[in-house]
């Protein structure tokens, strides 16, 4: 792809305005960029952030050419972008990021493949269209088994885990109205990610190794560094996939570590991620700065970490109990996101902590986050 140099001053065009959006328009901001956002939701996060704000739907493809149309450079903050749309998009404008990577990691199925064919490892896997399928492919791996949607899910969304073959038809998974991927349940010691940024003439850098716990299948808690350090054979498989698939601007990818000490590539999320928030504070450069360096091919700083830091996601549920106290503690970096709605799971913002006491740091987190409300 041709390198595009932009000053300060030109327009950086962001398809979507959650808090991926908002914190992309932050960074690009503070270099002296400007900014503009189009998002369907009229108080999305992102639609004060920035010069201009288009109130469309993600599928209105003539209010994505005035985007595009205003910007010298396009990026986004999801992937379940439309097929048509994107190859429309990514032919008539500047998009450094391209169509084919994000179209691929659209399906769990041509992730995985693609994947698979870089030649990392990944947990084993088939496309299922039947209780018939998944019952051969839990007699050839062994159970459990997890059955996930190829499109669409995340947070858990979407997921049915099957403990024994009876659970198959209980579980009345819907094969008549979407695909399918079904994968060998492993058994879990850890879930890592490594965030890594790449620019369009080639330049990568890498995130420290980074520690996730989920709860309800979302994550709730990051630390980092990891307490298990796979970071060299994370950065060898994260090579691979970047040699197959082409990547600019910051990703992350999600490892599975099992109970005997394998490292499996889980999933790829082709923009800053959640389990990447804590850079903000912690590094000498976020994921959000790396990303809009990348994209208008800027060199990148190498990635220092100045303090160890423990990121929690702010729910719903969190606001309810923490809104008399959120601002008490002046150790916690406070980012909330301006959702209009709060609701119970959805994410409304984070707090990081930098300490250089990790297992103390938790502990008193897991106090302040758990206790009741008053």
């Amino acid at each position: 792809m041709t390198s595009i140099k932009l000053a300060p001053g030109a327009t950086i065009g962001i398809i979507g305005g959650g808090q991926l959006g908002k914190m992309m328009a932050q960074s690009a901001l503070r270099m002296g960029y400007k900014v503009a956002v189009l998002d369907p939701s009229a108080d999305a996060p992102a639609s004060a952030t920035g010069h201009t704000f288009i109130n469309a739907e993600f599928g209105d493809l003539e209010s994505l050419k005035s985007l595009c149309e205003m910007s010298d450079v396009v990026t986004y903050e999801f992937e379940n972008i439309d097929a048509r749309i994107l190859h429309t998009l990514v032919g008539d404008y500047h998009v450094p990021q391209g169509a084919e990577t994000v179209l691929t990691l659209q399906n769990r199925e041509t992730e995985k493949e693609a994947i698979s064919a870089s030649g990392a490892k990944i947990v084993p896997y088939e496309k299922v269209a039947s209780a018939e399928d998944v019952r051969r492919f839990m007699d050839a791996h062994g159970a459990p088994v997890i059955v996930k949607t190829a499109t669409g899910g995340y947070d858990g969304k979407g997921q049915y885990l099957l403990e024994t073959a009876a659970d198959i038809d209980r579980a009345g998974i819907p094969f008549d109205e979407t695909a399918f991927v079904a994968e060998k349940y492993i058994s879990l010691e850890r879930e890592v990610s490594l965030t890594i940024a790449r620019s369009v003439s080639g330049q990568v850098i890498y995130f420290p190794l980074q520690e996730n716990l989920h709860k309800d299948q979302v994550l709730y808690r990051t630390i980092v560094p990891s307490r298990v350090d796979y970071t060299e054979k994370a950065q060898e498989e994260a090579a691979k996939i970047m040699d197959a698939l082409h990547f600019v601007g910051a990703f992350t990818i999600e490892f599975f570590i099992d109970t005997d000490g394998t490292l499996y590539v889980n999933e790829i999320a082709p923009r800053p991620h959640n389990s990447g928030h804590y850079s903000i504070e912690a590094c000498n450069i976020s994921q959000f700065d790396a990303h809009i360096l990348s994209i208008l091919d800027h060199p990148m700083p190498k990635v220092h970490l100045h303090q160890n830091a423990v990121m929690m996601n702010l729910l719903g549920e969190d606001l309810d109990r923490l809104d008399n106290e959120l601002f008490t503690h002046p150790d916690w970096h406070i980012h909330i996101y301006g959702k209009p709605a709060r609701k119970p799971a959805r994410k409304m913002g984070h707090v990081t902590v930098l300490t250089g006491n990790l297992e103390n740091t938790l502990d008193a987190l897991s106090r302040d986050f758990t206790k009741e409300t008053k």
